[in-house]
């Protein structure tokens, strides 16, 4: 393909030399990969990496976002009473406090992951922040509670964007998304389970003379440094060092190799080039690195108005029983994971992303004006579950959005940490959406949300003819993404 009569303004400021034939299984690269191992062998080999690397990273992932929002069930529980937290924005602000330092710590936690390894940093920041979880319990004013989660905030930057970024190094553009789902869903499934968990800690309330609301922090402390131990003992390391230095029960040398040439015949970026400056933030300078981060700022800012609010909005709004309420958390975040599913599955299947993005979107703009103003509390629960279901969906979507269409490790790295960390300040929005003031139908934080919906759409929508306006200009020799000529991005 002819890479001549480039404007620089239609081209990527970072060019990589390509390591590889062309991309695809008519490369000559692609025939000497699958020549190495019989086809029952490189399938034994991707699911051994599939299974050593996702279910730890997903079990991880859920207390992440169970340690996160657990201050839901412990405010029903009496935390707002005893700790005076009915008054204006206290609540609030306790809640999103904690994305502050989880934005500004997203990049240098991501760099300190691929400058360690992750098999350090990650099981080391959830064994640190189970320790602070116990601490949580033993809070007596809401303002011990907030320099607590200004803290927590540091250590679960480290957590998920590293995560993110440890999954994209192991897995090809094409196998990212159900992986992605695969990771988000347990994720979500764990958390779900927080209210029924909380529930029965609950029942502890005054053994040894703490409070119900106490040992739901307290034991979920103890059950987050359990699986931080599990998982420095499971994760293995990034594949370029995995090559040089096996882990335990992992991948043989060979095998290891097979892998980083799938991933050199996919993209030719599973070893991270020499730091710089220019090459880290050269993504900067692409539309569609700030319009992944803008969908993904208001999909997790809708996500986190239900994980912060939705046992209060039980409790409160729909007027279940505080038992109810707790566990009626859990259906509607346990049916998102069939719709993740099959969404991951259409997603790789046909290759394709945007779509299903926009297919979600209407599926949630169905279900929130259910939220928001019907009457019988039932019918508004259901719209819970369309709600949930379709805004958690696109969350791993988006993952694998922003992940096949980067090249290049610092790239990926920078471009992981800005996803992050705009998806972070959306926790901030959500945790403001719901305000006490709107009790107890809330339709302001509805509309917010059906409005941040609305923009995903809008934006998902016009980066399907944006992304396929570059692969014409790239198949016509006028374009060169990311410094390939035979990148293409996935609309």
């Amino acid at each position: 393909m002819s890479n001549t009569n480039i404007n620089s303004k239609n081209e990527v400021v970072f060019v990589e030399k390509m390591a590889g034939g062309p991309v695809g299984h008519d490369s000559k690269r692609d025939v000497e990969v699958q020549s190495r191992f019989s086809p029952a062998e490189e399938a034994k080999i991707r699911r051994r990496v599939s299974y050593r690397v996702v279910p730890i990273l997903g079990l991880m992932l859920g207390i992440a976002l169970m340690d996160r929002s657990n201050v839901a069930n412990a405010a029903i529980a009496g935390m707002r009473d005893d700790l005076d937290m009915r008054v204006g924005y206290r609540y609030a602000l306790m809640t999103s406090c904690f994305f502050i330092t989880y934005v500004l710590c997203q990049a240098p936690m991501t760099w300190l992951t691929r400058f360690l390894g992750p098999r350090i940093v990650l099981p080391g920041v959830v064994f640190a922040w189970g320790i602070l979880i116990i601490g949580f319990g033993f809070a007596k004013t809401w303002t011990t509670l907030v320099g607590l989660r200004l803290v927590l905030g540091i250590l679960e930057a480290g957590f998920f964007g590293g995560g993110v970024y440890l999954l994209q190094t192991w897995f090809t553009r094409g196998e990212l998304s159900k992986h992605f789902t695969v990771y988000y869903f347990i994720g979500a499934v764990i958390s779900s389970f927080s209210g029924i968990l909380a529930y029965g800690f609950m029942q502890m309330n005054g053994a040894s003379g703490v409070k119900g609301w106490e040992w739901i922090f307290i034991m979920e402390g103890i059950v987050t440094i359990a699986i931080a131990i599990g998982g420095y003992f499971c994760l293995p390391k990034f594949p370029d060092q995995e090559v040089n230095k096996p882990s335990f029960r992992f991948l043989k040398p060979d095998e290891c190799q097979y892998v980083i040439d799938l991933l050199t015949a996919d993209r030719d970026d599973y070893q991270a080039e020499k730091f710089a400056w220019a090459l880290y933030l050269a993504p900067a300078r692409r539309p569609e690195i700030w319009a992944f981060g803008i969908m993904q700022f208001c999909t997790c800012t809708a996500s986190y108005a239900y994980i912060f609010y939705l046992p209060i909005i039980l409790r409160d709004s729909l007027k279940f029983s505080l038992a109810a309420a707790q566990c009626l958390v859990a259906p509607p975040y346990a049916a998102a994971g069939f719709l993740m599913m099959a969404c991951a599955w259409y997603a790789d299947k046909y290759k394709t992303r945007a779509p299903v993005l926009v297919f979600n979107c209407c599926i949630a703009l169905v279900g929130l004006p259910m939220v928001g103003f019907a009457s019988n509390p039932w019918v508004r629960y259901a719209g819970v579950f369309l709600a949930v279901a379709a805004i958690n969906s696109n969350i791993p979507l988006l993952m694998a959005y922003q992940a096949t269409n980067i090249r290049g490790q610092w790239q990926r790295a920078f471009c992981t940490a800005t996803m992050t960390g705009l998806g972070a300040i959306g926790g901030i929005s959500g945790s403001l959406v719901y305000r006490t003031q709107d009790a107890p139908n809330y339709v302001p934080g509805v509309v917010a949300v059906i409005v941040c919906v609305g923009v995903v759409a809008v934006m998902g929508t016009t980066l399907i003819f944006y992304l396929r306006h570059c692969n014409k200009q790239a198949d016509e020799g006028k374009r060169i993404i990311h410094g390939s000529p035979e990148f293409r991005y996935t609309p």
